[in-house]
C-alpha cells in the first residue's frame, strides 16, 4: 500500500502546480469516505488533493491519526478484539460521522444510512477504479473493484456474497454494485444493451418479488443470486440468475401493517384506464381480497405510479413484446380476480362458486374454460389404480385450492419471469458454447439474512439454514484464505478455536436423521400425518441432539417459553423457536390434479409455458419444498466454492428507518447473527497487520535515519532496519518473505503517531526547500523579465517620441502651406488649412450654440461657410422654435393666442399696451359667487366665457355707475346686480373705439334699429387690454377696433 506522506511524490506535485512558498501548507479534510490530504494556497482554497488524477484518497492508515474520533477503519485494528462492547461502539463513531462503510480485513460491514450520502457519485467511482484494496478508504466500491481486477487479473471467476437481514440494505448495495461495473467497464453498442438490461432487471424482479413488510419498504421475499458474464476485455457480454424460495405465501396473506407484492398496487395505481379495462381491474385496492389483509395500501415511502412507468420501461429494455407484457399483467390481474371468489355450502356440504363475474375475468384472462375452472375449484380428482375418482370439496377445502392455484399460478410465473429475463441477458456464444465457456463470471449474491421473529415458521426455517451453511461456507473459506497466506509467507500457522456450525447444518440435512428428512418422510407417508405428529417424531429422532429443544425435552424452567406445537434449534446467531404449524401444508406445496389440468389447457402463453402437461403423466412424486430449497442450495454452495468470494455484511441501525438513530441492542443482535465477532477472532488470530515489506518501507522509511530519504537495498533488508530503529519486540512482528506481520494493533498505532509527529518537521523541511527554490527561481525570472521589458519600453518610447516630432513638422508645413493658398479654389495645398477652419468653426458653433428662440447671437463663419452657416441658423432655429412648441401646454397655448391678438390690435398704437404684456390674461375677473344667482339663471344654457368688472359712463352727464361686463358665445351683457340693463349681440355690434393713450375708456358702437333701442356704450375698465382682447375675440371684431390718436 503506497504511503500516505511520500515526499518524492508530494516535490513533484508541487513543482507541477506551482503553490506559493508563502503559504503551501497540508491539512487534512473529513469527507464521508475517508480522508484527504490536500495543498492549500494562499486564498486558504483547497488545491486538488495529491495524486495522478487529481483526487487521491488517504491511504486507509491515515484514520488512525482520527481513531478516537471516527474509530478505525478495519476491525482488526482494535485493541480489544475479543469485546463485543468494544465492536459496537467502533461502529457507533463512524455511524455518527456517517462513515457507514467498515472492514474486517477483505470482508465489507455496511450500516443502513437511511438517508442520500453523497458517496456515490461518477466520481467516487473514479476513485476507487483500479486502486489496491487498501489503499482507499472502506466503500462498497473497493469490495466491487477489488473482484473485478482480481477476475481479469487472475482470470478466477468471482462472486460478491451480500447478506443482511431486511432493511439493512442488501438490494441497495447489489444495485450499487451493479451501476459501478455499468460506469466503469468497457462498453460498446452491445455492451451497453446488457448494461441497460442488466439494471433494468432489477425494477422488475423488486415489483414481482418484492414487498413491504414490517421492517423494510421494499423488503426482497426471495434470493437472488446474479452472474454477470465478463469477455477478455473486462466488458459485461450477459448475465444470468438464479432466484431461491419465493415467499409465495404472501401472494394469498399479509401480516398487518404489510403489503403483496409491488407489482399488484403498481398495476392498480398505474396502469391506464383502457389497460385496466380489459383486465377487469378496479382502481382501488380495497376491492380485492388479496391486498387488504394487510390494512397498508398507501405508502407514504413508495410512489407506486412512478414505479409502474419504471417497470413498463425496464420490461421494454428486457426485450419483452408487448403482447407478452399483456399476458404477464392477464396473470397479476387473474391472481386478483381469484382472490375474491367466494364460496358457499350447498345442502349436502359441498362447495358452490358464488361470484360468477370472477370466474368469467378469470377463463378469458387465463384463457381456459369457465366451466372447466369452476369445476376444478370445487373438485379434486384423484387416480387410484388407473381410475379417476371426482369428488366434491367442503368450503375449507375450496378455499385452499384457490389459494394453492393463486400461489402457483404466481410462483411459477415468476420463474418464467427470471428465466426470460435470463434469456435477454444471455451471451450470443453461450448458447454455442455453453454457459461460462467462453467468458469470465462475476455472481453477486443478494440472499435473506438469518431471521428471528416473535413467529417463526416454514419459510424462516429455510432462510435460517440457508444462513448456517453460508456461514459454514464463510468461515471455511476465510480460514482457508489465512492458512495459505500464512504458508506462502512462510509463518507457522496457529491452529483457530472458532464455533464448527457443521453440527447445526447436520441437525437440519442429514439423511434419514436430519430435520428435513423427518418432515419429507411425515409429508411422505401414509395416515394422517399432521404438524404435531411431525414434531412428534422430531422428539423421537433427534430428542438428544444438544442444539434441538422442544416442550417435551425441556426442564421446567424453560417450558415456560416453549409451546406444545414448538422447537427450539441452537443457531451459530442465537437460539430460533420455530412453530410447527402449516410446516406440512408449505412443505408439500399440493396443487390439485384437476388444477394442473386446467392450468395446462390455458391458452395464455406464459401459463401453458409454467405448467407442463409431462407433469400429469409423471407418476412420480414431485419433490417437497424444503427439499428443492435443499438441493438448490447445495447446487448454489457448489457455485460459490468454485469461486473466490468478497463478503458483504449489512446491518440494520434501527426498526424505525431513521436516519441517525443507533439502536445498540437491535445491531448487537445483527453482530451476533452474521457472525462478525467470529470472523474477527478468525481474521485476529494471528496478526492484526501485514503489508508487503515495499509498502511499510515507503510509508515509515522517514522514521529511520539509515532508510531516509532512500534506501537502496533490498526493502526486506530495509524494513528490517527500520524495525530495529523503531525497537520492536520479537513477538510483536514475524518477517514472512514478502510481507511484514505485526501482531498487536498498539504496535502499529504506536508507529503510526510516531510517523504523524515525524510529518511536521518534515513538512516544514519541504517547504523551506521548496520556499527557497521557488523564490530563487521566481527572481531569475522577474529580473530577465524586467530587463527585457525595460529594453523593449525605451525602444518604443524613442520611436513614439521621434514620431510625433515627424507628425508635428508635418501638420506645421501644411498649416502655412493652406494659409498662403487660402484663398485659392480647393486643391492639394489648401485643403488641409480648409479643413480644419470648417472643423474649428463647427467646434466653435457647437459650445456657442443659441439658448433659446429671444437668442440673437451667432458666431461669424469664415468666407467659405458663410451660406453653409446660415442654413445651420435657420435650422437651430426652426429646431428651437419646433422644441418648444412641443414642450408648451394647451392653457399657456390659448394665452398666447389670445396675446398675439393683443399685440396685432394695440402693438405700437395704445400707450399702455407694454405694463400688459408681462400680465397674464385671466379666464375671468368675476367668479361665480360675485355674479347675482339670478343673472346666472337668465344666462340659461349660453356659457359664461368672460367677466370683468367695469364702469358705465351716461351720455348725458357722463355720470358714472358700476356695473358688469359679461361676454357669452353670442352676447355682451351689462349687469347691474340681478338686472341685465343691456343685451348687445355681437352681429349688432358695429365696432370698439378706444384712444391711443394710456386710459382705460372704451366705446362699444351698436347698431340701432330705431331710437326705441340703446346706442353706443362708454365704458372703463382697469383692464382695457385684455377686456378689449376678449371682446374682439368673442364677437370675431379683431380688425373692427379703432385705436383714435390722442392729444
Amino acid at each position: 500500500m503506497p504511503g500516505l506522506f511520500d515526499v518524492r511524490q508530494l516535490q513533484r506535485d508541487g513543482e507541477n502546480q506551482r503553490l506559493s512558498p508563502r503559504r503551501m501548507e497540508l491539512w487534512t479534510k473529513f469527507i464521508p469516505t475517508g480522508e484527504m490530504i490536500c495543498q492549500v494556497g494562499e486564498d486558504r482554497g483547497a488545491k486538488p488533493p495529491v495524486g495522478s488524477d487529481g483526487i487521491r484518497l488517504a491511504a486507509m492508515e491515515s484514520a488512525l491519526t482520527a481513531r478516537d474520533r471516527v474509530g478505525v477503519q478495519d476491525f482488526v485494528l482494535l485493541e480489544n478484539f475479543t469485546s463485543e462492547a468494544a465492536f459496537i461502539e467502533n461502529l457507533r463513531k463512524r455511524f455518527k460521522e456517517n462513515l457507514i462503510y467498515t472492514y474486517i480485513g477483505s470482508v465489507l460491514v455496511s450500516v443502513n444510512p437511511y438517508k442520500d450520502l453523497e458517496i456515490y457519485s461518477k466520481q467516487h467511482m473514479e476513485r476507487y477504479r483500479g486502486v489496491s484494496f487498501y489503499e482507499v478508504s472502506p466503500h462498497l466500491y473497493a469490495i466491487a473493484d477489488n473482484a473485478y481486477r482480481s477476475l481479469r487479473t487472475e482470470r478466477k471467476d468471482q462472486c460478491i456474497l451480500i447478506s443482511g437481514e431486511s432493511g439493512a440494505g442488501k438490494t441497495e448495495a447489489t444495485k450499487k454494485v451493479l451501476q459501478y461495473y455499468a460506469v466503469t467497464c468497457p462498453a460498446s453498442e452491445q455492451v451497453e444493451t446488457i448494461k441497460d438490461r442488466l439494471l433494468q432487471s432489477n425494477p422488475v424482479l423488486e415489483a414481482f418479488g418484492n414487498a413491504k413488510t414490517l421492517r423494510n419498504d421494499n423488503s426482497s421475499r426471495f434470493g437472488k443470486y446474479m452472474d454477470v458474464q465478463f469477455d477478455y476485455k473486462g466488458a459485461p457480454i450477459g448475465g444470468h440468475i438464479l432466484n431461491y424460495l419465493l415467499e409465495k405465501s404472501r401472494v394469498v396473506h399479509q401480516n398487518h401493517g404489510e403489503r403483496n407484492f409491488h407489482i399488484f398496487y403498481q398495476l392498480l395505481e398505474g396502469g391506464e384506464e383502457d389497460l385496466l379495462r380489459r383486465l377487469g381491474l378496479e382502481k382501488s385496492p380495497h376491492q380485492y381480497q388479496f391486498l387488504v389483509k394487510g390494512q397498508c395500501a398507501k405508502v407514504s415511502s413508495i410512489n407506486d405510479k412512478s414505479d409502474w412507468k419504471g417497470v413498463r420501461r425496464a420490461l421494454s429494455v428486457i426485450n419483452f413484446s408487448d403482447n407478452e407484457v399483456e399476458d404477464l399483467l392477464s396473470i397479476v390481474a387473474s391472481v386478483l380476480h381469484l382472490g375474491n371468489v367466494q364460496f358457499a355450502a350447498d345442502e349436502e356440504g359441498s362447495s358452490q362458486v358464488t361470484t360468477e363475474n370472477q370466474i368469467k375475468y378469470l377463463a378469458r384472462l387465463l384463457g381456459v374454460g369457465g366451466s372447466l375452472l369452476r369445476e376444478a375449484l370445487t373438485h379434486k380428482k384423484i387416480i387410484a389404480k388407473g381410475e379417476e375418482l371426482v369428488s366434491p370439496l367442503n368450503l375449507e377445502q375450496a378455499a385452499y385450492a384457490r389459494d394453492a392455484l393463486a400461489k402457483a399460478i404466481y410462483g411459477r410465473t415468476f420463474s418464467w419471469l427470471v428465466g426470460k429475463i435470463n434469456k435477454s441477458l444471455a451471451y450470443k456464444e453461450t448458447e454455442r458454447l455453453g454457459w461460462r465457456s467462453s467468458a469470465s463470471v462475476l455472481g453477486l449474491l443478494d440472499i435473506y439474512g438469518f431471521e428471528v421473529f416473535q413467529h417463526n415458521s416454514f419459510e424462516q426455517f429455510c432462510i435460517n439454514y440457508c444462513n448456517e451453511k453460508l456461514q459454514q461456507l464463510f468461515i471455511e473459506l476465510t480460514l482457508k484464505s489465512e492458512q495459505e497466506e500464512y504458508e506462502a509467507e512462510g509463518i507457522a500457522w496457529e491452529p483457530v478455536q472458532y464455533f464448527n456450525n457443521k453440527i447445526i447444518c447436520d441437525l437440519v440435512e442429514e439423511k434419514f436423521k436430519g430435520i428435513i428428512s423427518v418432515l419429507d418422510e411425515e409429508c411422505l407417508r401414509p395416515g394422517d400425518a399432521t404438524d404435531m405428529t411431525f414434531l412428534v417424531k422430531l422428539e423421537e429422532t433427534i430428542k438428544n441432539h444438544p442444539h434441538f429443544l422442544t416442550h417435551k425435552l425441556a426442564d421446567a424452567k424453560t417450558r415456560k417459553s416453549l409451546g406444545r406445537e414448538e422447537f427450539r434449534l441452537q443457531h451459530y446467531a442465537g437460539d430460533v423457536t420455530y412453530s410447527v404449524a402449516g410446516f406440512l401444508d408449505k412443505n408439500n406445496d399440493l396443487l390439485f390434479r384437476n388444477l394442473k389440468e386446467a392450468m395446462c389447457n390455458s391458452e395464455n402463453p406464459i401459463v401453458n409455458q409454467c405448467f407442463d402437461r409431462a407433469e400429469l403423466t409423471d407418476k412420480k412424486r414431485p419433490e417437497t419444498a424444503v427439499t428443492q430449497f435443499k438441493n438448490s442450495l447445495a447446487k448454489l454452495m457448489e457455485i460459490l466454492m468454485s469461486k473466490d468470494p468478497s463478503y458483504i455484511r449489512c446491518i440494520k441501525p434501527n426498526d424505525a428507518k431513521q436516519a441517525g438513530r443507533f439502536d445498540e441492542v437491535l445491531i448487537r443482535h445483527q453482530v451476533k447473527y452474521l457472525g462478525l465477532m467470529e470472523n474477527l477472532r478468525v481474521r485476529r488470530a494471528g496478526f492484526a497487520y501485514r503489508r508487503k515489506y515495499e509498502v511499510f518501507l515507503q510509508r515509515y522509511k522517514s522514521l529511520c535515519p539509515e532508510t531516509w530519504p532512500t534506501w537502496d537495498g533490498r526493502p526486506h533488508d530495509g524494513v528490517a532496519v527500520l524495525l530495529k530503529h523503531l525497537g520492536y519486540k520479537q513477538e510483536e512482528f514475524k518477517m514472512g518473505r514478502t510481507k511484514i506481520f505485526i501482531r498487536f494493533p498498539k504496535t502499529l498505532f504506536a508507529t503510526e503517531d510516531s510517523l504523524e509527529i515525524r510529518k511536521q518537521s518534515l513538512a516544514t523541511k519541504l517547504q523551506a526547500g521548496w520556499r527557497g527554490y521557488y523564490r530563487r527561481k521566481k527572481f531569475r525570472q522577474m529580473k530577465l523579465s524586467a530587463i527585457t521589458i525595460q529594453s523593449w519600453w525605451r525602444g518604443r518610447l524613442g520611436r513614439r517620441k521621434a514620431a510625433e516630432k515627424k507628425r508635428a513638422v508635418e501638420t506645421v508645413r501644411r498649416f502655412i502651406k493652406g494659409f498662403i493658398y487660402r484663398n485659392y479654389a480647393r486643391c492639394p495645398e489648401n485643403e488641409y488649412f480648409l479643413d480644419y477652419i470648417r472643423y474649428s468653426f463647427l467646434m466653435n458653433l457647437k459650445r456657442n450654440l443659441p439658448r433659446n428662440v429671444l437668442d440673437k447671437s451667432w458666431p461669424v463663419p469664415p468666407p467659405s461657410l458663410r451660406e453653409a452657416s446660415q442654413l445651420l441658423r435657420d435650422l437651430c432655429m426652426q429646431n428651437m422654435v419646433w422644441s418648444y412648441c412641443k414642450r408648451i401646454s394647451p392653457e399657456w397655448k390659448l394665452q398666447l393666442e389670445q396675446k398675439v391678438v393683443a399685440s396685432e390690435i394695440f402693438k405700437g398704437k395704445k400707450d399702455n399696451y407694454p405694463q400688459s404684456v408681462p400680465r397674464l390674461f385671466l379666464n375671468t375677473r368675476l367668479g361665480s359667487e360675485e355674479i347675482n344667482a339670478k343673472i346666472l339663471q337668465v344666462l340659461g344654457n349660453e356659457t359664461l366665457k368672460y367677466a370683468v368688472p367695469v364702469t358705465k359712463y351716461d351720455r348725458k352727464g357722463y355720470k358714472a355707475r358700476a356695473r358688469q361686463l359679461l361676454l357669452t358665445q353670442n352676447a355682451i351683457l351689462l349687469v347691474e346686480e340681478a338686472k341685465v340693463k343691456q343685451r348687445i349681440d355681437y352681429g349688432n355690434l358695429s365696432g370698439i373705439s378706444v384712444s391711443s393713450l394710456s386710459d382705460s375708456l372704451f366705446v362699444l358702437h351698436v347698431i340701432r334699429e330705431d331710437n326705441k333701442q340703446k346706442g353706443d356704450v362708454v365704458l372703463q375698465s382697469d383692464f382695457v387690454i385684455e377686456t378689449l382682447t376678449k371682446i374682439a375675440i368673442c364677437a370675431n371684431k379683431v380688425n373692427s377696433v379703432n385705436i383714435n390718436q390722442g392729444r
